[in-house]
Parts: C-alpha cells; structure tokens; sequence
C-alpha cells in the first residue's frame, strides 16, 4: 500500500530590493512578462507601429516596437520605443529616432530607483541625458503609456507642422 508523504519545504526566502552594499540605490526587480506581453498586444493593435518584438534575442527584456515610418519625413530611418517593465512597477521607456545622416533623437521615461534623480524622471531630448528632468507617471502601465504616446504623438505632429 503506497502512502502519499508530504515532506514541507523550507520557504523561499523573499525577493527583496534592497541593495546588496548600502550605497547602491535599490533593485528595479525582475521583469514583468506579463504587462510586457499586454503592452505588445496594445501596441500591435495600433496603426503606429509596423513591428513589435516581444522580448527580442538582442533585447530580452523588452518590448520593442517600431513606428511605421510613414508617419515621418523621409530622413527618418527608424523610430522605435524599448520598454522594460519591473514587478515593482518601475520602468523604462526609451524613444529613439535615427535619421539618414547618422545622428539620433532619444528620450526616455522612467520611474527606478537611482543617484540622479527622483524615481519618477524623464531625459529630455535630444541625447536622454542624465540627470533628467524630475516627473511624476500615473501608476497604472496603460495610463504612463498613453501619457508617453501623447507626447510622441506631439512630437510626430511637429514634424508635419512648419
């Protein structure tokens, strides 16, 4: 006669974010599969973009979605977002623009622990420096991405608009 043994397992000990040395700013925490595969579902919904690759061999834990460039002038060569999503709700959102004469236009949201900054922070155009600019985001992801989208949204305009 087989008896089923239930041998209890010592508990996992919990995922913290707290930094290893004390002068290191905490973790962001691992990524968040779930609200990247919702963010790519939305995206690939939306005239906007021509590709999304969710979690890309050269990217793993993004999503990378890029603009149909019909929706730029012709120097334009590329228009892409990368955005990483924590299960902190920390992210990063990173715009960039490549243009025929090799130079670039970036920017990126992103709400993360760190020495520079608030957590919430936007670097501005046209190079994302660091410090950025101090922010502050909705919490929910689909409101932070529709704020984010607006403003890409404006900038795309005032392309159109001179």
């Amino acid at each position: 006669m087989r008896r089923d043994v239930t041998i209890p397992l010592p508990a996992a000990p919990p995922v913290t974010s707290m930094p290893e040395r004390p002068n290191d700013p905490p973790s962001t925490g691992p990524i968040d599969a779930t609200v990247l595969n919702r963010i790519a579902t939305h995206f690939r919904q939306s005239t906007r973009f021509a590709r999304v690759h969710t979690q890309p061999s050269y990217a793993p834990n993004t999503v990378v979605a890029d603009y149909d460039l019909g929706y730029f002038p012709s120097g334009v060569t590329r228009a892409s977002l990368q955005i990483r999503w924590f299960e902190t709700d920390d992210f990063t959102i990173h715009y960039a623009e490549q243009y025929q004469t090799s130079n670039s236009w970036e920017c990126r949201w992103d709400r993360h622990p760190n020495d520079h900054n608030t957590r919430e922070h936007f670097h501005p155009p046209p190079n994302a420096s660091t410090p950025g600019e101090d922010d502050d985001y909705p919490s929910d992801w689909r409101d932070v991405l529709a704020t984010v989208l607006t403003r890409l949204d404006e900038r795309i305009e005032e392309f159109w608009s001179g």
